[in-house]
């Protein structure tokens, strides 16, 4: 979800950043074949090749499919959470889940063993696997938080590209992009479309609770008023972290 751990170590402030892919398509196939599929869809010769979008729903697809098999709770995250809620199929250049702490030595196993190669990256709030060529964040830590029982309990079950599987929250998901904003990344442009598009679906007097009082999230909110993404806040109404 984010600049990885492989190019910006320890900046847990990236935890929740959001990069759009490129407007231009990405071929993923070479000789009809996902490179470094390790699970392939019998994809032929014929097959025409795959753009970025069409990879990363299919890796999210596959990898939601054997988190499920797991039996412990998860959420889809990330751009494509944003998707299955309804923002535009412009997606980021990986797919991001949120697991329990306590939960991912074994979700890791089970993967492994269905397939996945997945590995501890220096970072201590992700660990990070490979499916169908596309990278793949599973995050213990968001927004500088532990995922948690509770959070995931909020998630919504949406389908995603016809397979169904938990997707965090609207509120949860701007709160979370909202809360990586710092002087060193402060990406207004990649959020305002999400919050455009999902504003009706989000307690924003809830995201104020969590986010107020920090001068970047601050700036946001009086930005999305400015523009008439939001309402105004009411004078009246006292905002407390």
């Amino acid at each position: 979800m984010t600049q990885h751990g492989d190019d910006t170590a320890g900046r847990r402030s990236d935890v929740a950043e959001l990069h759009l892919a490129s407007e231009e398509p990405d071929l993923l196939l070479r000789g009809g074949a996902l490179a470094h599929d390790s699970l392939t869809d019998d994809a032929g010769p014929e097959e025409l090749p795959l753009d970025r979008n069409q990879a990363i729903l299919r890796a999210a697809k596959r990898t939601g499919a054997l988190l499920k098999q797991t039996g412990y709770p998860f959420a889809l995250a990330g751009s494509v959470a944003v998707y299955a809620h309804g923002g535009a199929q412009n997606l980021q250049h990986d797919v991001d889940f949120c697991i329990r702490p306590e939960d991912a030595e074994a979700v890791a196993e089970d993967l492994r063993e269905a397939g996945l190669p997945v590995r501890r990256p220096p970072e201590d709030w992700l660990l990070k696997a490979t499916c169908l060529g596309q990278q793949v964040d599973l995050i213990f830590e968001l927004a500088h938080q532990p995922v948690t029982t509770e959070l995931l309990g909020r998630a919504q079950n949406l389908s995603v590209d016809s397979v169904h599987m938990p997707v965090l929250s609207p509120t949860d998901l701007m709160r979370s992009l909202m809360a990586a904003f710092s002087e060193h990344h402060c990406d207004f442009g990649a959020v305002l479309p999400i919050a455009r598009t999902l504003r009706e679906k989000i307690d924003w007097d809830g995201v104020r609770r969590t986010c107020a009082g920090a001068p970047m999230p601050d700036a946001f909110l009086y930005f999305l008023e400015r523009l008439d993404v939001i309402p105004p806040q009411e004078p009246h109404k006292e905002v407390s972290r």
